[in-house]
């Protein structure tokens, strides 16, 4: 009789992971995502570098130049370089993406895993509230969050946080009622593994594929939220760069000095675009009854 071994489940993981890259890699447009959203990055943390100028640094005898060999992105409406600006403003809104879908993550994944496994009224009472919180539209209440809180990039993204949390709790507390009743979890209960431990050991690792996929939808939602945040006031607090209030600006010069508004605007939907067709690929990818 055979005996599964440690090393065999390791081989199976890695087996697993090897045909979810494949999968990943046969899909061109989670292939051509991947290839921006890394590129985003490397400029954003390389900014301090390669941006040719400090973006902060103003010329009031460079006011709203267009594209030039000495501003590739041409200038705004203070003198300052657009390219650089746009450079350091992918830093806002990556690390606003990312940081608001962890806090998300730390939020809702916990509560629906209760909600999910814990059942009865412990369901009854965080289903309704999250519920209650997706009853609201998602902007309104981030926009709500932040001006209680105070306009600046640590408070948009802690509001954004807040705001997707339901999201996760509902998908969490799906996933988690669908798997508690497979096999394997029924025997882990059976042979008087505690609640914790099926839920963190053996619930949690087979809800990942989703919780991956929904991740990087919403860390596209989270950048369009936090660039709306900036054009209002409510993100990154100027003279810092940020693709919301470089926007915001520019809506006062769309005739004079259109690419005021060109650049991060086309910034904002490249790095959008590319999250939402990475999530896409992950999708299939990471389904096991994809070929």
């Amino acid at each position: 009789m055979a005996v599964l071994t440690t090393a065999d489940l390791d081989l199976g993981d890695a087996s697993a992971g090897v045909r979810t890259w494949r999968r990943l890699l046969a899909r061109k447009g989670g292939v051509l995502g991947l290839a921006i959203i890394v590129l985003f990055v490397l400029v954003a943390v390389l900014a301090p570098l390669i941006a040719p100028y400090d973006p902060a640094q103003q010329s009031w005898t460079s006011i709203r130049k267009p594209s030039s060999l000495a501003h590739w992105f041409g200038t705004d409406e203070s003198g300052r370089d657009l390219l650089s600006r746009v450079i350091f403003g992918g830093r806002a809104s990556l690390l606003a993406g990312v940081v608001s879908v962890t806090i998300a993550l730390g939020l809702g994944v916990p509560i629906g895993l209760l909600a999910g496994y814990g059942g009865k009224w412990i369901d009854a009472v965080l289903s309704r509230i999250a519920d209650a919180m997706l009853a609201v539209p998602f902007l309104i209440l981030a926009i709500a969050l932040a001006a209680f809180l105070g306009p600046s990039l640590q408070n948009a993204m802690i509001a954004i946080g807040l705001t997707t949390a339901p999201i996760f709790v509902r998908l969490t507390r799906g996933q988690v009622m669908a798997v508690m009743v497979e096999d394997y979890v029924e025997a882990a209960r059976a042979v008087g593994n505690p609640p914790v431990r099926i839920a963190f050991r053996h619930i949690l690792p087979n809800i990942l594929p989703a919780l991956i996929v929904q991740s990087t939808l919403s860390i596209a939602t989270a950048i369009i939220a936090e660039a709306s945040l900036s054009f209002l006031g409510l993100g990154q607090q100027p003279p810092a760069p940020s693709w919301g209030s470089m926007l915001n600006t520019a809506q006062r010069f769309l005739t004079l000095a259109p690419w005021l508004a060109v650049w991060p605007g086309l910034a904002i939907f490249l790095v959008v675009l590319s999250f939402n067709l990475l999530g896409d690929a992950l999708r299939d990818a990471l389904d096991p009854r994809e070929p």
